[in-house]
């Protein structure tokens, strides 16, 4: 193994990360790189196909769907919507999670007991099933998928930051740190917290990568944004409707989901890699 992948700087860390950054920058720069509007109607263009086709029009490159709109410049603005989501809800249920079980796997006892009941039960509840009776609840919107999301998924961090903070407290490191008479909080933030962020790091990518699905999800059935704004979910569904006549409005909406997760997760493990101080 050479010096680059041991430090974690593997092909894997530059693909997935390359692509996340392109995808990123299309959806900031939506207005100034999407070729077309992507509300834009015209049904002398429905269903045109991509640009290697017979048939195909210039500036439409991955073609149109059945209502004659630019399907790149839909999946570019859909784009905005999954990284906000990913993006807030991630972060809002590594927040939650990481601390709790931070506390749990550290300080053990009644904290532990009274947490881990917590994650047993909400774990109980089926979580795509849970965010659809949320997002119902809470009504159509991106803050509602973004809390509705949040709300299920913290227990994913608490579960696995606990087993760590656990082990690591029971490290030679911990006990000379009580030795040289530091409190407990402050072993906690000072020594326990850094040895468990490359875990909080792996775990943060790979739950963009599965809000990013769980938005699609709703968005299938409808229950996302209120608003007319592609999403990939919706695009999804849109593409199902037509697979026989048009292929690609289906095809290219899966394609770019199924990049964006594996590419989140991909670079969540090759970005432990990097930071964890045991595999460095």
């Amino acid at each position: 193994m050479d010096r680059a992948t041991r430090r974690g700087l593997s092909p894997k860390l530059w693909l997935a990360g390359g692509w996340l950054l392109l995808a990123l920058l299309a959806a900031i720069f939506a207005p100034l790189v999407a070729p077309q509007d992507p509300l834009a109607q015209d049904l002398m263009l429905e269903r045109l196909p991509p640009f290697w086709l017979d048939g195909a029009e210039p500036g439409y490159w991955l073609g149109t769907d059945s209502l004659g709109r630019d399907l790149l410049s839909r999946l570019i603005f859909g784009g905005r919507i999954a990284f906000i989501v990913a993006f807030a809800a991630a972060i809002a249920a590594c927040l939650v999670g990481s601390t709790l079980g931070l506390i749990a796997g550290y300080f053990g006892g009644w904290a532990d007991r009274i947490i881990s009941r917590i994650v047993d039960v909400w774990m109980a509840f089926p979580p795509v099933l849970f965010a659809i009776l949320l997002v119902a609840v809470l009504g159509t919107g991106i803050s509602s998928v973004i809390l509705a999301i949040a709300i299920i998924d913290w227990t994913r961090f608490c579960r696995v930051i606990r087993a760590e903070a656990m082990g690591q407290s029971r490290m030679d490191y911990v006990e000379n740190a009580r030795i040289a008479g530091y409190g407990r909080i402050g072993i906690m933030l000072r020594e326990v917290l850094p040895n468990v962020v490359p875990s909080i790091v792996a775990l943060l990518s790979l739950e963009m990568g599965i809000a990013v699905i769980v938005e699609a999800i709703l968005s299938f059935v409808n229950l996302s944004i209120s608003t007319d704004d592609p999403t990939w979910g919706g695009l999804i569904a849109e593409g199902r409707l037509s697979i026989h006549q048009a292929w690609w409005v289906l095809v290219f909406p899966l394609i770019t989901l199924i990049l964006t997760v594996l590419s989140f997760s991909q670079f969540g493990e090759a970005l432990k890699a990097r930071f964890d101080p045991v595999l460095r």
